[in-house]
């Protein structure tokens, strides 16, 4: 069944939190898929949420996947749930929650939490939904999340999409009338998270306003304008900027759910939606960073050879100071150059496609996604060949999803593992 021409691709919900007053530390932790390697972390996060009210306790750490002990966690997080659901989230939010994240830099994040449409949202290679995808979906990642998935009785989010709202029209409209708003939290997160504040939005003449800016930002006509090249195709409204692996997830259960559900009941199934929060990539507290290449195993020389011969395969060359420009870095040497012609919309998808055919015709080598020019270049001075790649500016990430489908792997990063979303808002999947 296809979500009706009318219907909003993110819209209002049934937002459930605890009473007033309970502490954001510890009733907020941090994604599950971060400090995947530092079982330390989430020791630390366990002992501070200990007998008391937290998200921690609805969730499954990805540093536990695969563990002894698994089964007898997922069995302990459905009877929390059920717990939370009947007794502990007494707060009800019928619409949007409005919300402001102090980042560690002190830059505040605005964002709005709601609900994903899923027959909005697809993952599947070429599909061209309202909700894409930034970045390549690894299908094996989803059936171990979709163990906490099934038979679960709420949901909490730590995906978050992203606007290409230049014009500020979605978000900031709410952000400047906060203070008429009902405070829902105010308080630090655990373990370096910062500051997070949020503010129930019910008004119906506030939902409207959010929901016609929904519509605006994906309206056929102004998607094309913005990039010509799309043009006749179905208009993106919003893409995945982070835990794309969760809302794949959420996507896969309703996919099986919906197969044992009537049409009328697919429309209103609670496991149709999917919270999330909503951010514009325009807003300064958004920090969109290349992520370089370091080839191992190989020489300068080598590598610029290979670039070339890649390059006249494929109807380009190489040249210095063409539009696909990067920066090839050895020990003590920069030398610039870029792509006359492109083979993917952006500089990093060019540069992957030659990494990975670089790495398959030249045995012995391998490739490392680096965040940092400085730690390229000190890779380089080891021995590594650095591609270092230009700044990838904010309208890139939406050009490159809306003109050549998901992004490469290992595009860009987008924050520190600290100020990724904490799970804090929760929604019914049973009713």
């Amino acid at each position: 069944m296809n979500t009706p021409a009318s219907a909003p691709c993110f819209g209002p919900a049934r937002i459930l939190l605890p009473a007033a007053g309970t502490p954001l530390n510890p009733w907020a932790c941090i994604a599950v898929d971060q400090f995947t390697s530092q079982p330390d972390y989430w020791q630390k996060a366990e002992q501070l949420a200990a007998g008391k009210p937290s998200t921690l306790h609805i969730v499954l750490p990805e540093a536990y996947l695969g563990q002894p002990g698994e089964e007898a966690r997922l069995a302990s997080i459905r009877q929390t749930m059920a717990d939370y659901r009947a007794n502990l989230l007494t707060r009800q939010v019928n619409g949007y929650v409005y919300l402001e994240r102090t980042l560690q830099d002190g830059s505040i994040r605005q964002g709005l939490v709601g609900a994903v449409d899923l027959e909005a949202y697809s993952y599947a290679p070429g599909a061209r939904p309202a909700i894409r995808p930034s970045e390549n979906t690894v299908v094996e990642r989803i059936p171990p999340r979709l163990k906490v998935r099934r038979g679960a009785e709420l949901e909490t989010p730590h995906a978050m999409l992203l606007a290409d709202d230049e014009a500020c029209t979605l978000i900031e409209p709410i952000g400047r009338i906060r203070d008429r708003l009902e405070l829902l939290y105010d308080g630090e997160l655990m373990l370096g998270g910062g500051h997070l504040r949020g503010w129930a939005v019910e008004d119906p003449a506030l939902i409207r306003q959010i929901d016609k800016a929904i519509a605006a930002l994906g309206d056929p006509d102004a998607v094309a304008a913005r990039w010509p090249g799309a043009a006749g195709q179905p208009p993106m409204t919003l893409a995945v900027g982070d835990g794309n692996h969760s809302l794949a997830t959420a996507k896969a259960y309703w996919e099986e759910r919906k197969a044992t559900l009537t049409p009328e009941q697919q429309l209103h199934d609670p496991a149709r939606y999917c919270l999330a929060e909503v951010c514009n990539v325009h807003s300064p507290a958004i920090q969109i960073e290349p992520i370089h290449r370091v080839l191992f195993g190989t020489s300068a020389a080598q590598v610029r050879d290979a670039l070339d011969a890649w390059a006249g395969a494929n109807t380009i060359c190489v040249s210095p100071g063409s539009a696909q420009a990067f920066t090839l870095v050895a020990a003590g040497e920069e030398t610039p150059l870029g792509f006359a012609g492109e083979v993917e919309p952006l500089t990093v998808g060019t540069i992957e496609r030659f990494v990975q055919d670089f790495l398959q015709k030249t045995p012995g080598t391998s490739v490392d996604y680096i965040h940092g020019e400085d730690a390229v270049r000190a890779l380089a001075a080891a021995g590594g060949v650095g591609l270092l790649l230009p700044p990838l500016e904010k309208a890139d990430l939406f050009r490159g999803v809306v003109l050549g489908g998901v992004l490469p792997r290992k595009t860009f990063s987008m924050g520190h593992a600290e100020e990724k979303r904490y799970y804090n808002e929760c929604r019914s999947l049973v009713d």
